[in-house]
């Protein structure tokens, strides 16, 4: 009966439904031809969601989302400006110096598009750099975030896989940093050829009152990370965690 599975998903795809639709559909005119139990499909569907790690899921989110409306994205793009910005296309530097710190809170790479580009793709293009590199930048230093832990991604892979969520979280630190180090030369580089402009150094007091700003929120990386990986919590109540240090940093 297995001609029936593929026969209906290939006139699916012809007919130009979407593919989930199609696989659905293929797997429904199977059961029906085999006479399975229709009661199979509730059954199997709660048995996918019913995964105690995916609860921390959400709980990441929200943290992300209370940190990004407590203003730290401000204060991390303060803090990336008196590090990089006297540095030749100092704003680009700062958009994936950026992007690589908030990582480590947002867990996503549309929550960290949607945050980072709503401000510093209307302040790099207001500097003279062109559109498709401001946007470029953004969207290049967005993929951090699913690297860098905490990661969304990660943590449905490993319910998928059986593997280990702190595992995952510690083999993904270091190739996001060396990724943000990449990229950082790449914009460099473009930046020197086509004579980005810089700001001026910012003074020592500067640079450490911008990193007193946002070091209580990008603590909160460390401290999930620590605990995942030595066993102090699960990544469900790490997400709890998460969210309550946000509500207090807020």
């Amino acid at each position: 009966m297995i001609w029936v599975l593929v026969l209906v998903f290939v006139v699916c795809l012809v007919l130009r439904f979407p593919i989930a639709f199609a696989l659905g559909l293929s797997c429904l005119s199977y059961i029906l031809v085999k006479g399975i139990p229709l009661i199979i499909i509730p059954m199997k569907m709660y048995s996918g969601i019913d995964v105690f790690v995916l609860l921390s899921v959400p709980g990441f989110i929200m943290a992300g989302n209370l940190m990004n409306q407590g203003g730290l994205t401000e204060k991390i793009i303060t803090f990336c400006n008196h590090l990089l910005g006297h540095i030749r296309g100092g704003l680009s530097l700062v958009n994936i110096g950026a992007s690589m710190l908030f990582a480590g809170i947002s867990g996503t790479a549309i929550s960290d598009t949607a945050s980072m580009g709503s401000i510093m793709i209307p302040a790099m293009k207001k500097e003279g750099y062109d559109t498709g590199f401001s946007c470029a930048v953004t969207a290049a230093s967005s993929t951090i975030g699913p690297i860098i832990p905490p990661s969304v991604p990660m943590i449905i892979a490993a319910t998928l896989s059986g593997l280990s969520v702190g595992k995952l979280f510690l083999a993904g630190a270091l190739p996001g940093l060396l990724l943000g180090i990449g990229l950082l030369i790449t914009a460099y580089v473009i930046s020197r050829k086509r004579n980005y402009p810089k700001h001026a150094r910012s003074t020592l007091k500067q640079v450490t009152l911008g990193f007193v700003d946002t070091f209580w929120s990008l603590l909160m990386t460390f401290i999930i990370l620590y605990g995942i990986i030595g066993g102090l919590f699960t990544p469900t109540e790490a997400s709890i965690i998460a969210v309550v240090y946000a509500l207090i940093d807020w």
